[in-house]
C-alpha cells in the first residue's frame, strides 16, 4: 500500500533534522526565551518546507524554474539576512528579549523568510521526491496534498521535539552561560552567511 502522508512526514523530518542556521536559531531562542519562542522559530521553517514540498509534490515547474533563475539574488538576500541575525545574536544580552506575542510572530517570520530565500531547499525536496519514486507520472492532487501535509507535520514534529528538549536546560543556564551561547550561535550564523555569500562570488 502507498502512504503518501507518512512518506511526506519522513521527508519533512529528513529536511528539518540536519543542524543548520535554523537549528542554531531554534536552540538559542529555546534557551534564551523558552520552548514556545523556539517552536515558533522552527514553525516558520516548517511552513516554508511545506511550501517547497507543495512545489515538488504538485510539480509546479513555473515556480521551481523561477527559483532556479533567481538563485543568485535569493542567496544574496539570505546570506545578508544570516549575517544580520548572526550579529544581532552575537551582541544580544541575555535579558534583552522577554517572550511576547510579537516575539513569536517575529520568530516565525524570520525563519520563514530565511528558509524561502534558500533556493537549494526546493532542489533538495525534488531530489528526495525522486529518490522516493514520487517525481514521475501525472499529478494526483489528493496524493500531492497528503504529501505536502506530511512534509509540514514531519517538520513541525522535529521542531517541537527540539525546542522543548532544549528548553529543559533553561534552568541550568546562567546569564554568563547564555552570553556564551549567544556568541557561539551568532558566530555560527555569521559563518553560514559568509559561506553563502562566498559561494555567490565563485
Amino acid at each position: 500500500m502507498d502512504f503518501p502522508f507518512l512518506k511526506g512526514c519522513a521527508i519533512g523530518l529528513s529536511i528539518a533534522a540536519p543542524v543548520g542556521p535554523i537549528g542554531v536559531l531554534c536552540i538559542r531562542r529555546s534557551l534564551a526565551e523558552g520552548a514556545r519562542v523556539g517552536f515558533f522559530t522552527g514553525l516558520g521553517a516548517a511552513a516554508a518546507d511545506g511550501f517547497y514540498g507543495a512545489v515538488a509534490a504538485f510539480s509546479l515547474n513555473a515556480i521551481s524554474g523561477f527559483l532556479r533563475e533567481q538563485q543568485t539574488p535569493l542567496r544574496f538576500i539570505g546570506g545578508l539576512f544570516l549575517l544580520y541575525l548572526g550579529a544581532k545574536t552575537f551582541f544580544a544580552k541575555p535579558a534583552d528579549q522577554p517572550p511576547s506575542q510579537r516575539t513569536h510572530a517575529g520568530a516565525f517570520t524570520s525563519t520563514f523568510f530565511l528558509t524561502l530565500t534558500n533556493p537549494m531547499t526546493i532542489f533538495s525536496f525534488m531530489a528526495i521526491f525522486v529518490a522516493f519514486g514520487l517525481g514521475s507520472g501525472p499529478v494526483d492532487y489528493w496524493r500531492a496534498t497528503l504529501m505536502t501535509a506530511g512534509v509540514f507535520i514531519g517538520s513541525v514534529v522535529w521542531w517541537l521535539f527540539l525546542s522543548n528538549g532544549v528548553a529543559l536546560l533553561r534552568s541550568r543556564i546562567t546569564p554568563h552561560s547564555m552570553r556564551q551561547v549567544n556568541r557561539i550561535s551568532g558566530a555560527i550564523m555569521i559563518a553560514f552567511g559568509t559561506a553563502v555569500l562566498f559561494k555567490i562570488r565563485r
